[in-house]
């Protein structure tokens, strides 16, 4: 296993990679003219010792001229200036290009995640997705820009330096000092497997601060209700001492490989100088040499030194990389082969058929042998206790969760012929949790389509009974409603939730338990709304309130995971079962508490 570990980390890690090879081989022509830029003025600068060099001989054997100089100071500004305009050049090639790929790669992360059903969110939380959107991300960006850049630096640099020592100097001066070299080759090998395993404990650490963090604040006010700040301030104390352990973990390696690297630099240039000033006295090599022979070990400091911060940076990207692949590579349980584009769009009859289901990696059927009827046009009720599967059941008629074959028909169709978009776009669905996001009121209404106007946002306001309040915030239209509609009622996110439906006028409406926290007259005037705006198009309204569903065609009861009654509100009172027990619990409720007004 060790073996298998050690084979896969690094820089071939992402080059076997398909995902890293895509973004290599569209930008390709950008790396490549950046690394020819940087090859250019590499080679340019290795020329420099070697002029000062040359001015050294001639100053001791006094044949120095004032042409020389002028020659020197000429030749070494253009380098300069050559060096400078290269310097600029691949910058924008190569770092230009990391950071196009890190564009690409955020967006086909945030699209692909965006395919994944509810199950994979109920498994990976918010500050675990954000760690791959924001640090792994980071991270790959990195080996694309700076390993690449630092890469070809060290290599070209370390040849041509090289190739000046041993071919233009002296073969044995560059023996000596290259030797304490050969062990950077035991220490990389380590470093490299430890690094990638540290960073990726760091990056699981942020994963989890992350996650902590966002679920708190969003329940700070349960936390300040229950008077929890200390506990809840220790216990990110605790979460807090784990990331900062990884990472002091993670910077450790990373202390001991850049010193390392200087020591062997600074061994190299002791010997140089020991041996090199030696064979100098005796004549083998001229002062001049022996200091453009400084000058080229000082030169080779950068790549020796370079290659800690390769492996360190290179590390870092190949266990981000596998990071982002394993969510990349999630695939959705709840397929979809239709292509969109191709289909008729949905009518609003719907079959339910033996609808059986139970949760993957569970034992117990959260609804069984369900079926009914609606017919376009008509409005179905449900009603059962909490758990009962109501939920689901809304769920499934719209694939969040995939039922068996053959069980749900819409429009006349199996449910899994029809594609999730135009499924989907046929249905306006109003959940129990009534997320809003954080922008304005009117593009929380308008967020099923852009392209409604102003007229249209206020009239889905006045059916959801939520016009009035709008225009009583000093904003209008225009507040923002913050972080999930913090700054909402939760009677008021919910009649918003109703308009963001209602614009879209879908062929089906479902309200899963939607007016639960408005009063009953503003229920009444809802309902009231929806049977105008909504002749000839289906309704399916969740409730656990009977006034919600008392003039729905047909309601349905479940109870124990299957449908225990079913008929209209008279039938099902006289029946005198499950609902109508409920109808007279409800009704002394409220003659309770019109009493007590009273």
């Amino acid at each position: 296993m060790a073996k298998q570990k050690k084979r896969k980390d690094g820089i071939m890690d992402i080059l076997r990679s398909p995902y890293a090879r895509q973004f290599i081989k569209k930008y390709k022509w950008s790396y490549l003219l950046g690394m020819a830029i940087l090859i250019v003025i590499d080679l340019a600068q290795t020329e420099v010792p070697i002029i000062v060099g040359e001015i050294i001989d001639k100053i001791e054997q006094h044949t120095v001229v004032e042409r020389d100089f002028t020659v020197a100071v000429i030749t070494m500004a253009v380098i300069a200036l050559v060096v400078l305009g290269g310097r600029i050049g691949w910058r924008f090639c190569i770092f230009g290009a990391s950071r196009k790929i890190e564009r690409d790669m955020r967006n086909d992360l945030f699209t692909h995640i965006n395919t994944l059903p509810a199950s994979y969110f109920h498994e990976h939380k918010a500050g675990e997705i954000m760690a791959y959107m924001t640090n792994d991300i980071e991270a790959v960006r990195m080996t694309f820009a700076v390993t690449i850049m630092m890469g070809m630096d060290a290599i070209t640099i370390g040849i041509a330096t090289l190739v000046k020592m041993i071919f233009e100097i002296d073969l044995r001066l560059s023996i000596v000092a290259l030797l304490p070299m050969s062990l950077m080759a035991f220490v990389s090998l380590f470093v490299g497997r430890e690094m990638h395993r540290r960073f990726t404990r760091r990056q699981e650490a942020f994963s989890r601060v992350s996650d902590f963090v966002q679920e708190k604040l969003n329940g700070v006010k349960v936390i300040k209700a229950f008077v929890q700040e200390e506990k809840e301030c220790a216990a990110f104390e605790a979460v807090n001492f784990e990331s900062r352990r990884a990472n002091i973990r993670e910077a450790r390696v990373q202390a001991f490989m850049f010193p390392f690297m200087h020591m062997i630099a600074g061994v190299s240039l002791a010997l140089s100088i020991a041996y090199g000033g030696y064979i100098a006295i005796l004549g083998r090599i001229s002062v001049g040499d022996f200091s453009a022979f400084v000058q080229y070990l000082n030169m080779l400091v950068w790549p020796i030194a370079s290659i800690g911060r390769i492996i360190n940076v290179v590390t870092r990207g190949s266990a981000s990389l596998k990071r982002l692949e394993t969510v990349l590579h999630t695939e959705s349980d709840i397929p979809d082969f239709i292509p969109a584009v191709k289909e008729e769009p949905l009518s609003g009859d719907i079959r339910v058929k033996g609808l059986t289901f139970r949760y993957p990696g569970t034992d117990k059927d959260v609804l069984k042998d369900i079926s009914f009827t609606v017919e376009r046009g008509k409005t179905l009720g449900i009603v059962g206790r909490t758990g009962a599967g109501k939920t689901t059941l809304v769920n499934l008629l719209l694939r969040v969760e995939d039922p068996q074959e053959n069980m749900i028909f819409i429009g006349g169709r199996e449910i899994h012929s029809v594609s999730l978009a135009t499924l989907r776009s046929a249905s306006g669905y109003v959940m129990q949790d009534n997320f809003l996001f954080s922008d304005t009121i009117s593009a929380n209404i308008a967020f099923g389509d852009h392209s409604k106007t102003q007229e249209e946002i206020e009239a889905a306001a006045k059916a959801a009974c939520v016009h009035d309040n709008i225009v009583d915030f000093t904003d209008g239209y225009n507040t923002m409603v913050g972080e999930r509609g913090v700054s909402l009622s939760g009677g008021q996110k919910q009649r918003i939730s109703i308009a963001r439906a209602l614009i879209l006028d879908p062929e089906i409406l479902i309200l899963d338990d939607a007016v639960s926290a408005v009063d009953t007259d503003t229920e009444e005037k809802i309902l009231h709304n929806l049977a105008e705006i909504r002749r000839g198009k289906t309704n399916i309204i969740i409730a656990h309130r009977i006034s919600t569903l008392q003039h729905a065609d047909e309601i349905i009861v479940i109870d124990g995971n299957t449908i225990s009654e079913r008929g209209t509100h008279d039938e099902l009172v006289a029946i005198n079962g499950m609902y109508a027990d409920l109808y007279r619990r409800q009704l002394l409720e409220k003659m309770k508490k019109e009493e007590y007004k009273l």
